[in-house]
């Protein structure tokens, strides 16, 4: 009798199992779950790059069985993403040219561009989700988390969580934290000019004081270099495009004036803005190895490395090994390798040529022209492109996981809610067209016979 009575007991948990499985794709697929899935992934990216590689993948992983595919046809067609697509499938043909490289490289130089392949899901999602403003909140949160523990490392050094990083910079790295920074910064002086216009200071003022944190950071903590080109034209764009032309004008005058005495006040500008130019007169007169320096010299290199192959490039993984191959019998400067030259467009040409550069720019022309128009998803999609094409000048941001993932996200959401919102007033206008329609039909109908309108 015990026998039996544990064998029913073992049966009915197995069964259970089983019924908890069988009901596992249908909870990973719910709309709830992917949401929760993709502020999990948002929210980690400026902290853990294996959190963020996984959530990620369950993310999109979560939406595919909600997909229809005549639907995501018609939205990789609108959003452009098929350029996305285009430089992951010219990665993955990449590979079969670069003879004289390993297997190994290939595919590490295919994984970059994986994230690219899953932009068509994740704007099928954004386009389906309701709650597309958790993962904003989730980012800008993790962000503004980051930066209270910024100030606090920056002015107490020895609770920088890993002696390796620099004071004020409590995780990953200076260049990942001043993108995410800038960005909060810049993108939230759409909905602080909006409240003003409607009256809600008291909504606006909190906000606008966040996004000076953010900048007193960049200025007072820790900078990219990077940053003090991207910075001023995102605030540019901001002001060309929505504030009225006599205050446009005047906000240039006080951010200039703004700008030198934030020069003035902060040793860290100063030492950020004077290095470069330290730097690169090195480079000129001599061989010693800078950044700066490094940075031209990979970049000289690598337009040879175009001349070699400017059509298909040297293919996917090759760039470390034409400079390993380059620096053999130099010394200083000319000795240095690396496997990223520092520039997006030279690291897609090196490996793909023409071909990639054309899917390259392709994907940035065609996101600035998704993202014309007014409204806050319009402004967060093209300050998300320009401040990637602006970085993109000196590093191969689209390659880097931060910088890289922010353009494959914002991007997403951006073009996901426009194409959603297009898709209501369309409908919205569909249907009264059929409303006046119906109306006339039955206007007829019943007028005809009364002589007010011809039978």
């Amino acid at each position: 009798m015990d026998s039996e009575l544990s064998s029913f007991t073992v049966d009915k948990k197995w069964y259970s199992w089983v019924r908890d499985f069988r009901r596992f794709p249908t909870l990973l697929s719910s709309t709830t779950t992917s949401d929760v899935l993709a502020v999990i992934a948002v929210a980690s990216l400026p902290w853990s790059t294996t959190v963020t590689s996984i959530f990620s993948a369950l993310w999109v992983l979560s939406v595919f069985p909600r997909i229809r595919l005549e639907e995501l046809a018609y939205l990789v067609g609108r959003s452009r993403a098929g350029f996305a697509v285009a430089l992951f499938a010219i990665a993955v043909i990449g590979t079969l040219w670069a003879t004289d490289v390993s297997w190994t490289a290939r595919l590490r130089g295919v994984n970059p561009t994986l994230k690219f392949l899953m932009m068509p899901f994740l704007i099928y999602y954004f386009r389906e989700s309701s709650r597309s403003f958790w993962i904003l909140l989730a980012f800008l949160g993790s962000c503004t988390v980051l930066l209270a523990l910024s100030w606090v490392t920056a002015f107490v050094p020895n609770l920088t969580p890993t002696a390796s990083l620099q004071p004020g910079v409590p995780v990953k790295n200076y260049i990942d934290q001043s993108q995410s920074f800038a960005l909060c910064a810049v993108v939230l002086a759409w909905p602080i000019s909006e409240l003003i216009k409607d009256g809600r200071t008291h909504l606006a003022l909190p906000l606008l004081a966040l996004s000076i944190v953010f900048l007193a950071n960049l200025t007072f903590v820790v900078l990219a270099r990077t940053a003090l080109i991207y910075v001023p034209i995102m605030l540019f764009v901001f002001g060309a495009f929505y504030l009225p032309r006599s205050l446009f004008y005047g906000a240039i005058a006080f951010s200039l004036l703004l700008a030198g005495s934030a020069w003035f006040a902060s040793p860290n500008l100063q030492n950020r803005t004077n290095s470069i130019l330290l730097e690169y007169s090195k480079y000129g007169a001599g061989n010693d190895i800078t950044s700066a320096g490094l940075r031209l010299e990979y970049w000289r290199k690598s337009v040879g490395f175009v001349r070699e192959a400017p059509v298909v490039g040297h293919g996917t993984g090759s760039t470390q090994m034409l400079f390993d191959r380059a620096a053999l019998g130099q010394t200083g400067l000319g000795a240095e390798t690396i496997s990223n030259p520092h520039n997006q467009s030279l690291s897609v040409a090196v490996q793909w040529g023409l071909i990639g550069c054309v899917a390259l720019y392709s994907m940035w022309i065609g996101h600035l022209s998704l993202f014309r128009g007014a409204g806050f998803y319009p402004w967060l999609g093209f300050i998300v492109v320009v401040q990637n094409v602006v970085s993109s000048l000196f590093n191969s941001h689209l390659f880097d996981f931060v910088p890289g993932w922010i353009y494959v996200i914002g991007v997403s959401l951006a073009a996901g809610r426009i194409i959603q919102q297009n898709d209501e007033s369309a409908g919205r206008s569909l249907s009264r067209r059929t409303e006046d329609q119906n109306g006339m039909r039955a206007f007829y109908s019943e007028n005809a016979g009364h002589g007010i309108v011809p039978s």
